[in-house]
């Protein structure tokens, strides 16, 4: 497919799934400036929109909501992606608007959000130094060559994460709705994942129904 098509798929498909006024958001497309990103910044670099999330709601510090005009989420890394034009609302913007702002944005990271903002002018004009910098956040997930890590395959490293994260024992069943995997293919993989000691059975002995994070992995470096 080009662009325009997968394109108009993207946004099909995550009306299918809305309702209210999140729905209402994506009735009649996104903004101009969100369809530059999408267009000059984004599908140049992925050639696909998997993971990409459009006015994404989240709540709010003060119990509201809000939308970021852009989600990327992965199970273990979430990044909000946010365009700003210099139009009326920020050239009239208040002192406690602008406060405002600035603490919304501090409880995005505070909530294990990573936040990039792109003004407009630079999705327009110079959209490569968009990229390279979503290029730089995103090389935070792949591990460095010499990492213990680096040995593990994609879907085997999001699990350690997730382990990694987890307060309490993953199961199975978790880590196949967390990744969209069969039940049975997630099985195999904490398995194999214990036999390479990164795991380590958290109860039953002859059937282990969950796992935690191996001990001896607690301090390895995971990107």
């Amino acid at each position: 497919m080009n662009f325009q098509q997968e394109y108009e798929a993207f946004l099909h498909y995550h009306r299918a799934r809305r309702a209210g006024e999140r729905l209402r958001r994506l009735q009649d497309g996104l903004g101009h400036a969100e369809q530059a990103f999408v267009e000059s910044v984004w599908w140049p670099m992925f050639n696909h929109f998997q993971h990409l999330h459009p006015e994404y709601e989240i709540q709010d510090y003060n119990d509201g909501y809000r939308y970021l005009d852009f989600a990327y989420v992965l199970p273990h890394f979430r990044v909000a992606v946010e365009i700003d034009g210099i139009g009326p609302h920020w050239r009239n913007i208040t002192q406690w608007k602008f406060s405002e702002h600035c603490q919304r944005q501090n409880h995005l990271v505070i909530d294990g959000w990573h936040v990039l903002r792109f003004t407009y002018e630079d999705v327009k004009e110079r959209p490569r130094l968009c990229q390279r910098t979503i290029q730089q956040l995103l090389g935070n997930v792949n591990p460095a060559a010499d990492s213990p890590i680096a040995t593990a395959s994609s879907v085997e490293r999001d699990i350690i994460r997730i382990a990694t994260r987890s307060a309490h024992p993953i199961t199975p069943q978790l880590i196949a709705q967390l990744l969209d995997l069969h039940v049975r293919r997630a099985q195999s993989l904490l398995r194999s994942l214990a036999v390479k000691e990164w795991l380590t059975p958290a109860s039953g002995t002859k059937r282990i129904r969950s796992y935690r994070l191996h001990p001896s992995r607690r301090n390895v470096r995971l990107w």
